[in-house]
């Protein structure tokens, strides 16, 4: 994150897919919320679909290897006891159990989306 000034700081972006949001904690524990704790540091935005202050939006974290900011998208990271981007999952994979293996090489598989 930019320190330079304070919207830059209060910005979260996806280092692999630009998707670049505000965020309003980055932590484990979200404001206005009873007994929720995440598993990882995350970057956290109130949902903007919800009156209820309590709903938030998790946007990403960082990969615990190479420590970019990754959103939670599939085509950027997952979620395997800590966070890790795709590039590092891809270049480590034979580090990952064949379960993990098996559901990426699944989604290299499937046909991207056509735009309408």
């Amino acid at each position: 994150m930019d320190e330079t000034s304070e919207n830059s700081r209060n910005t979260f972006t996806c280092q692999l897919c630009g998707l670049s949001t505000t965020f309003t904690y980055y932590g484990q524990k979200p404001p206005n919320t009873r007994a929720i704790v995440l598993l990882e540091e995350c970057f956290v935005a109130q949902d903007p679909f919800s009156p209820d202050k309590e709903k938030f939006l998790v946007l990403g974290s960082t990969c615990s290897l190479c420590r970019k900011c990754v959103c939670v998208g599939s085509d950027c990271s997952l979620f395997y006891t800590r966070r890790f981007c795709l590039r590092c999952v891809a270049e480590r994979s034979d580090q990952f159990p064949q379960q993990i293996r098996a559901e990426l090489a699944k989604r290299k598989q499937s046909p991207e989306p056509t735009a309408l």
